[in-house]
Order: structure tokens, then sequence, then C-alpha cells
């Protein structure tokens, strides 16, 4: 692999002394550290000087996690998701949150523990012996930052990167390999030992190497996230975040959004301030958590109301709270453009609420260019490789792990469009994902005639003689009677052409792969699925042919749950394919008809299915969707509630009308069942009083 980039050749043409200012400004971080925490005060060290989520130590000045994550980023960044990172830290509660071997201590036993074990860790690395960290059980909790702190305080054995998938990512690029259950420090020290053995980096410093490596070899996703957000209410704020680099949104009351782990917790939090009826505030949790989670290199889009753009920015820094601003707390640095104001031809429905994402086409549109910064490509004058959504990228990760996948998720949440995508993606046409639907669907088309994609349906009466090999009427025959062939079956075909194509990759979609009786359809070929398995022949049943699966074939089925759950399917074939869950997806329907918000609709309509149903019978994106956009009148959301929404819910609830009332409310006749009539411009005012508490959001 490294043959193939020539890395000797990239590294002789990189310019280090680009870096000079970057390697001077981390030799004053790190020296400012020091002195603040120098390597002998550890065994003395006070919580108050270590933990986040406090008034601050003794004399002022930040503690060690705060400086680590956010007062040193030259040495190298630790920072997005949540606080767990730091091992312990104090939440915005008040309640200290801790790793789970110090969860049943008090703080300060806790601490001292904790302590402890950083103590071990540096006297283990300054006496040569890196393998004692790895038995330090607390430290494995919080990866980054004992790596980062290893780093600080040893810089001539360990290299300023810092995540885990990226240091395997680096070493596999240089030749190396990794043990499963290696943790960070450990991989790093792998890392730089490739590093070292090297010729091309010798003489290179550990800060350079790494700007080296993310230069020219990012592990980071191509796909960069595009984000509307709005700088306050009618763009007041929007001078204030143009001259300061920075956007900013509000919900102060949260605190910093680095204290919540999951979106569950903070939607705990946003209804604690904020209450709601309906639970619609996930949505809220889910787009707070990606704006923390925002990294360098993504896009933002500044706008003020629904039709125009005030610039466009890329995120130049993580996200840190403002404590001490007045409001508008949470806030991402930006490095803006404004050549790129102006106004839309027509407005953007889903630009009503302070988040939403942004379609990367229009995006394009926007700017004029391509919708992503992609990284350096790694070959000088190589094209740069197209940016592969992120579900996507989870199906083509999961067929390279397993061979097969299964995306399963209640119905419309676009099992098959993914399916359709990731074949795209396999047969080099990734291009066309971000195509408008009528070309995509075009494009799809011919895919599927050319031999290597095929697609088929499951349903009740299919079988192994349809899928693998069986006797059929032959058409051809000219004598009386019936005369039967045998025939080969869609899987065997496909099979045969892979086996003459060894370099090529092919692909078998079988949608609604649950409504099939699989171990009958596939038969003695569920062994063969495997990837080991592979190019082993076996006796097919009925012809006794040999037969085997070639390694370069691959599947993807896709089930609704809610016709059957995957603990139905056979266990055996249960085991062979991965499952990757498809749910509704709030952000696609971001938009607005009238005063309703689509999402906090969507998502408070399945908070209560979920809630009196089961999560597998929720309703997809798909159904308040018209030609791949939000919908946006009041008589395509009469539409798709009379005629879609509806009807399904009715079926899920079996004649049950109480039950469909607890879905509905008063939507519902709760003795009858019988739904309200009303105009289509009375609806949507009814779905808010029933679902949202008003409106969209704040700012727009």
């Amino acid at each position: 692999m490294t043959d193939e980039m020539d890395l000797p050749g990239i590294a002789a043409a990189y310019d280090r002394s680009d870096l000079t200012d970057a390697v001077a400004a981390a030799d004053v971080e790190r020296k400012q550290l020091l002195t603040r925490f120098p390597l002998e005060a550890w065994p003395m060290m006070s919580l108050s000087h270590y933990a986040l989520g406090q008034a601050g130590p003794p004399g002022g000045g930040p503690t060690y996690c705060r400086l680590m994550e956010f007062g040193t980023p030259a040495l190298g960044s630790i920072r997005g998701g949540s606080a767990a990172k730091h091992i312990m830290y104090r939440h915005n509660s008040g309640e200290w949150r801790m790793a789970a071997p110090l969860r049943s201590l008090e703080p300060q036993e806790a601490w001292e523990v904790l302590r402890g074990q950083f103590v071990r860790a540096y006297e283990a690395v300054a006496a040569g012996d890196f393998g004692a960290v790895d038995d330090l059980e607390v430290l494995r909790f919080g990866p980054a930052l004992v790596t980062k702190s290893l780093a600080t305080y040893f810089p001539e054995h360990f290299l300023p990167i810092y995540s885990d998938m990226h240091l395997r990512r680096f070493v596999t690029l240089l030749g190396g390999s990794v043990q499963s259950d290696a943790p960070a420090w450990r991989t790093n020290l792998t890392l730089l030992g490739l590093v070292r053995s090297r010729v091309e980096f010798a003489g290179w410093r550990g800060l350079e190497v790494m700007y080296f490596l993310y230069e020219h070899f990012d592990p980071r996703p191509q796909q960069r996230m595009i984000w509307k957000i709005a700088p306050g209410e009618r763009a007041r704020l929007w001078t204030e975040c143009r001259d300061a680099g920075v956007i900013r949104v509000a919900w102060d009351e949260l605190g910093d959004l680095g204290q919540y782990q999951s979106d569950t917790e903070l939607k705990q939090a946003l209804d604690a301030h904020w209450p709601r009826s309906s639970g619609g505030s996930l949505t809220l949790a889910r787009r707070l958590l990606a704006f923390r989670d925002l990294e360098e290199g993504d896009r933002i889009v500044a706008n003020r109301g629904t039709d125009e753009i005030l610039a466009t920015g890329t995120v130049r820094g993580s996200y840190r709270f403002e404590a001490d601003n007045a409001e508008y707390r949470h806030v991402v640095p930006v490095t803006w453009d404004a050549s790129q104001a102006r106004l839309l031809p027509k407005p953007q429905h889903g630009w009503r609420s302070t988040f939403a994402k942004v379609d990367p086409v229009l995006f394009a549109r926007i700017t004029g260019g391509p919708a992503q910064s992609a990284p350096a490509p790694a070959q000088p004058h190589a094209p740069a490789p197209i940016a592969l959504p992120e579900d996507v990228q989870g199906v083509l990760g999961a067929l390279e792990r397993k061979g097969q996948v299964i995306l399963h998720g209640p119905p419309g949440t676009g099992k098959t469009r993914l399916a359709l995508g990731a074949a795209l993606a396999l047969a080099g046409r990734a291009d066309a994902l971000d195509a408008p639907p009528a070309e995509r669907a075009t494009l799809q088309a011919e895919m599927l005639q050319g031999g290597r994609i095929q697609m088929v349906t499951f349903h009740p009466s299919y079988g192994y003689e349809d899928f693998v090999e069986g006797f059929k009427p032959d058409l051809s025959a000219t004598g009386p009677g019936l005369t039967l062939a045998l025939t080969d079956g869609v899987f065997h075909t496909l099979c045969a052409q892979a086996s003459a194509r060894p370099d090529e990759t092919f692909l078998l979609i079988i949608d609604e792969i649950n409504r099939g009786d699989l171990p009958r359809v596939f038969g003695e070929l569920v062994t063969l699925l495997e990837l080991d398995k592979r190019g082993l022949p076996v006796a097919l049943s009925v012809s006794r042919r040999a037969f085997a699966v070639p390694p370069n074939v691959r599947i993807i089925g896709t089930m609704n749950t809610a016709d059957r759950s995957i603990s139905h399917l056979d266990a055996a074939v249960r085991r062979r394919f991965a499952f990757l869950p498809v749910g509704p997806d709030s952000d696609a329907v971001s938009g607005a008809v009238g005063p309703l918000d689509l999402a906090e609709f969507l998502e408070s309509l399945n908070t209560r299915i979920a809630r009196h149903l089961d999560a597998d019978h929720q309703i997809g994106h798909a159904y308040l969707l018209r030609d791949g956009e939000p919908i946006a009148s009041e008589d395509d959301l009469a539409a798709a509630f009379h005629h879609d929404v509806v009807p399904l819910l009715e079926d899920y609830c079996l004649g049950q009308a109480d039950l469909l009332h607890r879905l509905l409310g008063d939507l519902v006749d709760a003795d009858t069942g019988r739904i309200a009539l009303m105009s289509p411009q009375d609806l949507a005012s009814a779905l808010v009083g029933e679902f949202t508490n008003g409106g969209p959001g704040p700012d727009a």
C-alpha cells in the first residue's frame, strides 16, 4: 500500500518549513503546561486542580483537564464528544460522573485511585516499562487524555496523535499491525516505531509527522457535515459572529454540552428546562450534539430567514462553552466567506429553525464548487476520492467485514434507497448519490442491467429453486407434455459470473428479505456465506453439482421490522449477517408546513408509537417527503397524513380505537376510532396543538 502511494516521494516533497510557527506554538504550550502541572507535582495534585466542572483550583487558572482539552490545541486535539474522556468530572447538576471502576467510591477516593494510576503510568514510561501502563485499568477509560498526557510529558516516546482509530489507520498505512485490544498509547508507540524505521522520516519531529500524516492521509470521514445555523433571531448576532469568527447558538441553561454523553441525557435536560408535551426535543438534542461535535473542515451556512444566505463558513476549531457571555454561550470557531451572500430563488422551508442540514447539491450551487472540502490526495496530482455519505460508508464497512448485511428498520426509513446507494458506490458511481431523484433513478436502472449488481424481492412463495437451482418448466420444449429442465437461480447465476471475473465485486440486493423462508431459500449455502468459507465447494442438494460462493460476492438485504423483528430470523442466518439499523431521520424532513415543524412532529409521533407499541412500528421519514424534499404544502401534508400515516397506524392498532387514540390524541374519536375530518389548512394547526408546543424553534 505504501509503495503504491510512493510515501518516500511524498515525504521528500513535504515542506516542513511551513510548520515553523506551529512547532513553536506547541513548544510554548508544552512549557506552560509543564510549569503549571510539573511531573513531580502529580503525586500531591488535588481534585480541584484536575477535573472539569468545578469553579477552578485555588489561585485561579484552568484545571488540568481543561488545559489539555481546550488550552493546548497546538499539542494536538482531544476535543469533541463528551467529558467522559476525562475519566471523572463534575456534571452541571453537581453530580460527579466517573468511569465504571470508580463509581462505587466517593469523589475524593476515586480521585486518589485515578491519580495513583497516572503517577504509576508516568513512572513506568520514565523507566522504559511501557507494558506496565497497559495494566492500569482505570486509564483505559480515557485513552485520548492519557495518550496526550504521555506525549506531553514524554514527547521522545509518543507522537502527538491521540485518536485510537486514527492511530490504527496510520499504523496500517505504514505497513504495521495492531493488537485488537491495544490501548491508544500502545498503538501510538507502535506507530512511532514504524516512523523511526523509515529513512524518509529521519530527523523529523513528532509534530511534523503528525501534520504530514493528517495532511496527506487524513483518516477522518471525507464527507463533511454541512449545516445551516442561524446567528440569532433574524440574524441579530450576525455582525458579532462574523467579526469574532464564530457561530453562536442559545440554550445557555444547558451548560457545557460536553457534559452530556448521549442524546437521551441531553433530551432530559431540555425537557427539564423547556417542558414539551410529546418529547419532540430529542430532535433538538441530536442537533445540539451535532453542533458540539463539528470538526475542522465541516461547512456552515449562516442565514437570515428562509431565503437569505449571509455567508458560508468552514469550521476551524472545536466547540466551547463561554460561560462569561451574556447570551448564546455555545460557540464554534468559523472562518467566514461573505462573498457567497445572496437571496435564494425560492425559500428553504427547513430553514425556519436554528439548525438544518444542507443538501450537498444545494451547497454546491451556493458556492459554485464541490460540497465538501476533501482531504489532500494520497499521491501528487491524483484525483481526490469522491466523498461517501456516512451511512453508505457504514454499509460498505459491514460488507467488507462480514460479507453480507441486513438493513433493518420501520417502513419508510430509506432502507432500499440506502442499499442502492451502497451498490452505486460499489459500481464506481458514487457521483450519482447526490444526483437529482430522476437522474439517480435512471443510473440505478442502468446499474441493475449491467450484470454485476442484481436485485430480487423475497416473498412467502420464493424458494430454493428460485434462488439456487431447481427443475422448472422448459418453455423451449416442443414435444407433448410438460418438460422440466434444471435451471440456475439468481444467486447461482450471480456466483458463476463472479467466478469468471474475480477482480470485480458482485452484489445481490434482497429486498424484503424477512418475507422469505430463509433456511429453505438458502439451503446448504448458509454455511458458504461466511467469508472464511468462500471458495469451499459443496454438492448442491438438487443436482449434486459442486458449487462454491466466490470471495467477491456480497449481499445486502432489507427488512421491515414492523413485519417481523430480527429475533424471529433463523439463528444460523442471523449469525452470518451484519445488522445495521436504519431508523427514522428527523433531519431528512427538516422543514415546516405553516406552523408545523415536520421534524418535531415526526419525532413526537414516533415517541408515542415507541411508548404504546414499540420502536419497530415507528413512522419513517419517507412518508413526509415528495421527490426527495420535505413536503411543503398543506395539501401534501393532508395527503401524507390521511393516506399514508393514518392507514399504517390503523393497521398497527388492529381495530383498537383506544390505542389509536393514544397515538393520535384528539385527532381520533376514542370510542369509534374515527379520524376527525378537517380542511388541509386546519390540519397543520391541529397537529401543532397535539404534537408540539409551538413553532419550529427560536431562531431563523
